[in-house]
């Protein structure tokens, strides 16, 4: 399992209360890639939902984010009558230290506000944390500069309105750095829902530096690649013939009409095929290691159920690339492969559940009795998965 590196932002701990089946639950001491496993309706998607949930705010505001997902009370765990909270415990590329950044939000006469929204850190490893960035109802009090102290003047400053994000606003001034860095952070999320079908859209002409979601413009990034970074996409196709011997050649190929043909050509035969012909597993294999191999990568990357059309020979090796992109981005990974499950410590993996209530908990692998001593004696994950010694990530 790689180590932390140094100069990205990671986050360490998450806590989330009534947000859907996420009524209280809490992962503590997260890894730079971090695994969820669980049946369906577990709650993996909604996890996943929480971090597309948080960069829509930041992107979009709270009001959008909220009516993307269709009313407040849809968001709220069912049976609760509490407010929605997001608590991040995170370090950032400017300082090593644990910040704390605490979201609440609720609904009043129908509309979404943000109840509370707070930065807090310590200085060094002494004393107690205080709050350096302090809201409700949009007013409240923040401390500017680089290292802020519990003794430093506050100012006041008001935001636009009640439903209005402080760090989201603040953190477009150059005073703030902690809160732009949060900012930047959280807006540069980036949440994976390859599609096949989409990566064999024939695209308009044109390189395009980063995977969209869907990968859509899976054509153009290899484009931009061929022109600007040559030996990333080598390495890339390298990887790739590995995994899928007989594949020789990508190749995006400029059509007359203004349109770009990704072209691929493999053995024995002399002549590349269009996109659309080729195999869904070899596509989305292609396509994931485009995203894992961006020259300037997210902060964060979430890829849910990388299994899907995949050959289940190809998902561990995929795992060990997943290992590899998380030195350079955080990721979150949901999966029902143990094949996938096979590359991973179980540090790194969740089992997700739902309990009596209905709600979701979560339980780290590495911490169910028996799995480091059958894990130390030659068992796999996966295997121990499929064999029932991780119960709460069976479908029953």
């Amino acid at each position: 399992m790689l180590q932390d590196q140094p100069g990205v932002a990671r986050i360490k701990h998450l806590k989330v209360r009534n947000f859907r089946a996420l009524q209280n639950v809490e992962f503590k001491d997260l890894t730079p890639l971090t695994v969820l496993l669980g049946a369906n309706g577990s709650g993996k998607s909604t996890f996943f939902d929480v971090f597309a949930f948080l960069s829509d705010c930041f992107r979009d505001g709270l009001r959008n984010a909220v009516d993307k997902r269709g009313r407040f009370s849809d968001l709220r765990s069912r049976g609760q009558s509490g407010p929605i909270t997001f608590e991040i415990a995170y370090t950032d590329p400017i300082d090593p230290r644990l910040i704390r950044y605490h979201l609440t939000i609720d609904d009043r006469a129908g509309r979404p506000i943000v109840a509370a929204e707070w930065m807090q850190w310590k200085r060094g490893g002494y004393g107690a944390p205080f709050r350096f960035l302090d809201y409700a109802e949009g007013r409240g009090r923040v401390i500017t500069g680089e290292v802020p102290e519990p003794e430093d003047q506050r100012t006041e400053r008001a935001l636009a309105g009640p439903d209005v994000l402080a760090v989201s606003t603040l953190g477009q001034l150059a005073e703030n750095p902690r809160a732009k860095s949060l900012r930047d952070f959280i807006t540069g999320w980036h949440l994976s829902y390859l599609s096949a079908n989409d990566a064999r859209i024939i695209p308009e002409a044109g390189a395009q530096e980063h995977l969209s979601r869907t990968g859509h413009n899976l054509a153009n990034v290899i484009q931009f690649l061929a022109e600007n970074h040559p030996q990333r996409l080598n390495a890339i196709f390298a990887t790739l013939r590995r995994r899928i011997p007989r594949l020789e050649a990508v190749n995006p190929v400029p059509l007359p009409s203004g349109h770009l043909l990704l072209e691929i050509r493999d053995a024995p035969f002399a002549d590349g095929v269009q996109a659309r012909y080729v195999s869904d597993g070899t596509l989305k294999m292609l396509a994931y290691l485009v995203q894992l191999n961006d020259p300037a990568p997210p902060p964060f990357l979430g890829i849910e159920e990388p299994e899907n059309f995949l050959h289940p020979k190809l998902l561990y090796e995929l795992a060990e690339e997943c290992q590899l992109a998380s030195a350079r981005s955080q990721m979150v990974v949901t999966t029902h492969s143990p094949f996938f499950l096979d590359a991973l410590h179980p540090k790194q993996v969740w089992a997700l559940s739902r309990n009596e209530q209905g709600y979701t908990q979560a339980q780290r692998v590495a911490g169910i009795a028996g799995i480091a001593e059958l894990i130390a004696q030659g068992a796999s994950l996966g295997q121990l998965w499929t064999e029932g010694f991780i119960q709460s990530g069976n479908p029953w």
